[in-house]
């Protein structure tokens, strides 16, 4: 290295560890929660209590208007862990891995691990399948342990012999179910996760680390402790609004991306299951925010509290029937807008919050760059600091939500402007502040005001990478190779 890049390099370290107030590079605990939409009470949800979530919210600053990179768990996560969007890596789906496709690409855990970080990781990090998450980035990971591989063993404890809690006609691999399990939560998946992450908080580390940890609720199968549904009776459960003739000025982009999976919803309200699926939905987020309770409480009991930034994300949202749609997969604000919550120390205030608009592809640029790190070449992310130190800073950048090729969402402060095969099957434009539901698309009425949001769609779409079926894999070697 030139002495002068040395040079700039150092003098930038220091003045990052000083405006965190510390005299040793800050540790991260990165954590994630899989499939959680925004019914959560710091975003003002009253659908369930959330304890746990708030109370981290209150130490750090909220972004209430953060939104996913892609509604859909693989395209997110690598979003999120490369810094750069589908649009720019061919990233879709979940069909895609992202190692042979891109096998220099250096992940947000890789990266720290490279600069002298360990690198620990347990749970749903990456997408949870396989292949999707190389050990090399990694110098411990406890992985995931699903619950509907547990469950088995729970009706076999019973005595009972059968697959599922709910009694709908399904693919016997499916994880479309829900219901209550009379088990402790921390005997659980999650549980086991954080148990790892507790235990490795209470050991001394000689270097700064990169702490991941993924917590799989409330991802399908909707199951958790007995607990959380007796604190949830089935008569208090609100279903969300599907307004009659909702979809009738929705284009035709629109209406392919809200018919998937739909047949799922049709199976569900033909067996008058919805109701019992939301309140399934909603006691899997009183048991992640129970984990997160966990973790926060090892967390602050370990020698590390006083000198790591936290992060707190989601993957995605979730529909329950609102514009005739279930899951995820569109560009609506039920499938895009996720808790983000950020505590650094030295640098966020207290209960802060900034309804700025974020989408998580942030967290590579502002991450490196808070821990002294050189910030990557390349990346898409924008760094967020400015609003860390501010909440009320100037911000001129959007949400950008890609999914599947062509197909983005523009998010402010007021404005979703939807964009479907680079204008081919339509736009869609929403008042959110008069429209929050999303029920009255205004493209045709108010067009005029989308030339400035346009503007921040992305000027090329990468072709798709080939998918999984184009490749054997090894799992044995973590390795690829094309057909």
């Amino acid at each position: 290295m030139k002495p002068f890049l040395k040079f700039f390099f150092i003098i930038h370290f220091v003045l990052c560890v000083f405006r965190l107030g510390a005299t040793s590079p800050p540790n991260v605990l990165f954590i994630s929660v899989d499939d959680m939409n925004d019914w959560v009470g710091c975003l003002g949800s009253n659908r369930v209590p959330t304890p746990h979530i708030d109370a981290l919210a209150e130490r750090g600053l909220l972004f209430t208007n953060a939104h996913a990179p892609s509604p859909k768990c693989a395209p997110s996560r690598a979003a999120i862990l490369t810094g750069k969007r589908s649009s720019t890596t061919g990233l879709y789906g979940n069909g895609h891995w992202w190692r042979p496709a891109y096998p220099d690409l250096v992940t947000l855990p890789h990266y720290f691990k490279n600069h002298g970080y360990t690198s620990a990781g347990g749970g749903k990090v990456h997408h949870h399948t396989d292949g999707f998450n190389p050990p090399d980035q990694w110098d411990e990971y406890f992985d995931l342990i699903q619950d509907k591989d547990l469950i088995v063993d729970y009706f076999k404890s019973r005595g009972e012999d059968r697959r599922f809690l709910t009694t709908m006609p399904r693919h016997p691999n499916d994880s479309l179910d829900w219901g209550p399990m009379e088990v402790d939560g921390m005997d659980m998946g999650d549980g086991r996760t954080v148990d790892w992450a507790s235990e490795f908080l209470s050991r001394k580390h000689e270097k700064p680390f990169f702490l991941a940890v993924g917590i799989f609720q409330p991802h399908l199968p909707f199951y958790a402790p007995k607990k959380y549904f007796d604190e949830l009776p089935m008569d208090q459960v609100e279903l969300p609004i599907n307004k009659p003739g909702d979809l009738d000025d929705i284009p035709e982009g629109g209406q392919i991306m809200a018919e998937t999976r739909r047949k799922d919803l049709r199976m569900i309200e033909a067996h008058d299951d919805l109701q019992h699926c939301v309140q399934s939905y909603l006691a899997s987020i009183a048991h992640a925010d129970t984990m997160v309770g966990e973790l926060m409480d090892a967390f602050d009991g370990s020698a590390y509290s006083e000198n790591t930034i936290v992060v707190l994300w989601s993957d995605h949202g979730y529909a329950f029937g609102e514009k005739d749609h279930y899951a995820k997969n569109t560009l609506w604000e039920r499938s895009t807008h996720v808790p983000f919550i950020m505590m650094v120390p030295g640098v966020t205030q207290a209960g802060s919050r900034t309804d700025s608009p974020v989408d998580l592809t942030c967290l590579y640029p502002t991450l490196t760059k808070l821990c002294g790190l050189p910030v990557p070449v390349g990346l898409d992310g924008v760094d967020v600091g400015p609003l860390l130190e501010n909440s009320n800073a100037q911000w001129k950048h959007p949400a950008i939500i890609d999914y599947l090729k062509g197909n983005t969402a523009i998010r402010t402060k007021d404005w979703r402007y939807i964009q479907y095969a680079e204008g081919k099957k339509g736009e869609e434009l929403y008042d959110l502040v008069s429209d929050p539901n999303e029920w009255t698309n205004l493209i045709d009425s108010h067009g005029g005001l989308t030339g400035p949001l346009r503007s921040w769609l992305p000027d090329r779409y990468a072709k798709e990478v080939l998918s999984k079926g184009a490749y054997e894999f090894d799992s044995s070697k973590y390795t690829w190779t094309k057909k």
